[in-house]
């Protein structure tokens, strides 16, 4: 009896994370059992080929590694951790609330493409992981639906909040438009949840406000 499996996704400084963190806190309130995954698993030996790659050992553009080739990637690092750790659990009807998953290869890798090229790699992705390589698909993907200026905000606070700088994908700010359009495109195509976290003037919606609406989302999965 398989489980289920629900994503969250958006681009770097979307609020993904801090979205992650509140639903998995009010599962556990609600005394709703469940297991947690982070994508990619960077402590695990299984991420060392994309950390390379993240780092900039293969290229410092994004786009010196294809879509294609960085995919597969990053589907190793899901592969083993669905081999290892939490396949049995799902399997046995557990569930799994992801923060990231196949669909980051949609849009961060699906921003390499031209436009026209989409909608190939989208079925190319979903047929490789889900298909040939039987990793679950997912049964909600919420996608973290904001703009590029917010993004970057959010992401340059973090990093001085954190002391830290960004990886060949967070420092290209041609290369983030470019994921907000994979993303939209992906949403569309794949059938994707889209949560909105703009107001209507532009700005940034409570994170209470879109915790509800991704919470409300969920009522016909859980």
């Amino acid at each position: 009896m398989s489980g289920k499996l629900i994503v969250l996704e958006g681009i770097d400084g979307s609020g993904k994370s801090t979205q992650f963190k509140l639903l998995t806190e009010r599962l556990e309130k609600e005394g709703i059992p469940f297991r947690r995954l982070v994508f990619p698993r960077y402590s695990e030996s299984s991420s060392a080929p994309l950390r390379a790659y993240l780092q900039g050992e293969y290229g410092k553009r994004p786009e010196d590694v294809n879509a294609y080739a960085a995919s597969t990637l990053f589907f190793v690092d899901r592969f083993a951790s669905y081999k290892t750790d939490w396949g049995d659990f799902y399997n046995n009807g557990g569930l799994i609330i992801c923060d990231r998953y196949t669909t980051s290869n949609a849009i961060h890798q699906g921003a390499k493409l031209p436009e026209a090229e989409l909608y190939a790699f989208f079925d190319w992705l979903y047929d490789f992981e889900f298909r040939l390589m039987e990793l679950p698909k997912p049964d909600i993907v919420l996608y973290m639906d904001i703009d590029l200026e917010v993004c970057l905000a959010q992401m340059k606070a973090r990093q001085a909040a954190t002391n830290t700088t960004g990886d060949i994908h967070e420092t290209n700010v041609d290369y983030l438009r470019r994921c907000l359009l994979a993303g939209h495109a992906a949403s569309e195509r794949l059938g994707w949840s889209r949560i909105r976290c703009l107001s209507p003037d532009g700005s940034m919606r409570s994170i209470s406000d879109i915790h509800e609406d991704i919470y409300d989302s969920l009522k016909g999965v859980l």
